[in-house]
């Protein structure tokens, strides 16, 4: 398997930077932020900033293979709105086009509670994915689907079932287990039999609970904003995600694609070390993990 850094990571960092800190980790590869205002990231809707970006990987030695950008109107009701979500994606897929990378993450718009009509919602979502699926398979792209808080695909069921409704090789499921724990989902034995046949991307990272009893709370889609956390992130190995259990499924499924550590020292610096330490931490424990496995990484 291949072992990516994730510019979420490194937010002190240009984007040189950050896939030099990747490399001298011992990591293989990157997933870069799609997002504008960001140092360690490719700026949306700018092909010089992508060309620059595969330049950049090309000289450090570390291909980029997903990007992550941060729309979520593709389920809005408003067609203004959904129009420049599609937009805002499409053009993300172009960019991965650009710097070789073979998948997008994709979040499934935006609910949260006390949202309102969620059949529209979806079909508006639905309708999104299906045309820009199209652009997708013509890039040599994959959208994975994010199990994610704030979004229509919280939990793994959701979102199996949106990316079976779509039904195309160009959709797929980024599974995120640590997300699912938080937000007191799926288990990773039900998440793996829900939606294990669709997954085309993983996030590794890990976490421990300061109450694991507290209901979850997200007003916001990208990140938990610190007044409402009930978890604290952790390096890979040192949390309560299970996984030496998890890999060793996905392995026995035949995933035998990329991992990336999805570092949250963006959002949570304090919880974690310094990137520099973190993701060779983070590696070694991967690569021992993978071993035991029986993958060679």
């Amino acid at each position: 398997m291949i072992i990516a850094g994730h510019t979420l990571g490194t937010p002190d960092h240009d984007l040189r930077g950050a896939l030099r800190l990747f490399r001298t980790a011992g990591l293989d590869a990157a997933e870069v932020i799609y997002q504008q205002d960001y140092a360690a990231a490719i700026a949306p809707h700018d092909e010089r900033a992508a060309a620059e970006a595969a330049e950049i990987a090309r000289d450090e030695g570390i291909p980029i293979v997903a990007l992550t950008p941060y729309t979520t109107a593709i389920n809005s009701l408003d067609d203004e709105s959904w129009g420049a979500g599609v937009d805002d994606l499409r053009a993300c897929i172009a960019a991965a086009h650009t710097v070789g990378a073979s998948r997008v993450r994709v979040y499934a718009g935006s609910w949260h509670d006390g949202d309102k009509d969620w059949d529209a919602h979806w079909g508006q979502l639905r309708k999104a994915l299906e045309v820009l699926a199209v652009d997708a398979a013509d890039a040599g792209v994959v959208l994975c689907v994010e199990n994610h808080f704030g979004t229509m695909t919280q939990t793994a069921a959701n979102t199996a079932r949106l990316v079976r409704e779509v039904a195309t090789p160009s959709v797929g499921v980024l599974y995120d287990q640590a997300n699912l724990t938080f937000t007191h989902d799926e288990a990773w034995p039900e998440a793996l039999v829900v939606q294990g046949d669709l997954v085309r991307h993983v996030h590794v990272k890990d976490l421990v609970f300061k109450d694991p009893n507290a209901p979850f709370r997200a007003s916001d889609t990208a990140r938990v904003k610190t007044e409402e956390r009930a978890v604290r992130s952790r390096v890979v190995g040192e949390g309560v995600v299970a996984w030496d259990e998890i890999i060793a499924e996905l392995v026995r499924r035949g995933y035998d694609d990329v991992l990336t550590l999805e570092y949250e020292y963006r959002w949570h610096p304090q919880d974690l070390p310094a990137p520099e330490i973190g993701f060779g931490q983070a590696a070694t424990a991967l690569r021992e993990l993978l071993s035991a496995a029986g993958a060679k990484a």
